[in-house]
């Protein structure tokens, strides 16, 4: 299904891409570039190719050719394969096509800033690749507006931010409500703040692992190990102490479920969790009512200049483990603390 996706929608062959195995041994990004025509950073001018051929040369040192006039296409069908790699929930596909729309984006911006001027530019010289064009003609030629472009500029200054939005997007159109923003350890938007996560890790002594994280949030809560989007935390064994600020939306209640589970099984020894306080009716809190909870007294600004990582409701901190105390002590500072009680009315 994915071949046929990729044949259809980028343009290969049925039988270029093979998911079984025995087939083509390349990697998904690989078949990807491949299908794409991925560009590298040695440009040459093409000879007499005219404004819309430039020579490029892709890892295997074989020329291929940058036409300008396709990125807008090329840009839509990436956008294909992202959609459908979201709908059935294939994350190397999804990483492969988000990593060729920047790529594609990258080499056409890099083609603009040598080859297009401000300036109004004679007509003649749009046979030649060696000369400048307008804004005007570049717009005309490639369908893409110099608004486009310096939005592709702005978002390419930062890469992991750039390529953490774009998954962003997919992962809640693939698990969450599209009305709630991530805001978990899962995209740089929506970094936990540090006074969280030491007060946490003051708790924990370290942190074992956060399942549902990436590498430039564990810059931040520094565990031993961690799951991204493509490991899919749920699908692994947790271990040890535990960080764990899951995806919001309907996903939140599947991370929660196998919190509860390992933590049960005896393989997670203490952990702490950052939730949704307005979920206090699903049924996946109501498992949170067996440890210890800190409701906020406040709302938590989750670390990024989106907007969308300003919270619009309180938050609440659960703890499962031994040191009940240590966890009161360093999280009393955010709100107040319950713990249910059981009582025999009989």
């Amino acid at each position: 299904m994915v071949a046929h996706l990729l044949g259809t929608a980028v343009g290969v062959g049925p039988g270029a891409v093979s998911r079984a195995g025995g087939g083509n041994n390349l990697d998904v990004h690989h078949r990807l570039r491949g299908a794409l025509l991925r560009s590298s950073p040695g440009l040459q001018c093409a000879g007499g190719g005219g404004v819309s051929e430039i020579t490029i040369t892709d890892a295997a040192n074989v020329p291929a050719i940058f036409k300008p006039e396709e990125a807008k296409i090329r840009d839509a069908q990436a956008d294909a394969v992202i959609a459908f790699a979201t709908r059935v929930r294939d994350w190397p596909t999804l990483e492969a096509a988000v990593n060729q729309k920047m790529e594609d984006q990258t080499e056409f911006v890099r083609w603009w800033g040598e080859k297009v001027t401000p300036n109004r530019a004679r007509k003649s010289v749009v046979a030649d690749l060696g000369q400048q064009i307008s804004v005007k003609q570049a717009e005309d030629h490639t369908g893409i507006k110099k608004q486009q472009v310096s939005r592709w500029v702005k978002r390419l200054e930062d890469i992991p931010r750039y390529r953490a939005l774009l998954y962003d997007s997919a992962y809640r159109k693939a698990f969450g409500d599209a009305s709630h923003p991530i805001q978990q350890s899962l995209t740089n938007e929506h970094f936990t703040p540090l006074q969280y996560i030491n007060a946490a890790r003051a708790v924990l002594g370290e942190i074992d692992l956060d399942p549902a994280s990436c590498k430039e949030v564990n810059e931040i809560v520094k565990a031993h190990h961690y799951f991204n989007i493509l490991d899919d935390g749920l699908k692994q064994e947790w271990n040890g102490r535990i960080w764990l600020n899951p995806p919001y939306g309907r996903l939140a209640g599947d991370f929660i479920e196998k919190l509860i589970c390992e933590f049960t099984a005896g393989r997670v020894t203490s952990a702490i969790v950052l939730v949704n306080a307005h979920c206090t009716d699903t049924k996946w809190f109501q498992y949170l009512w067996d440890g210890c909870i800190c409701f906020t007294d406040h709302r938590i600004n989750f670390l990024g200049d989106d907007a969308r990582s300003r919270s619009t409701h309180g938050s609440a901190f659960a703890y499962f483990g031994e040191d009940e105390t240590a966890f009161v002590r360093e999280f009393r500072q955010f709100g107040a603390l319950v713990k249910q009680v059981f009582y025999d009315d009989s």
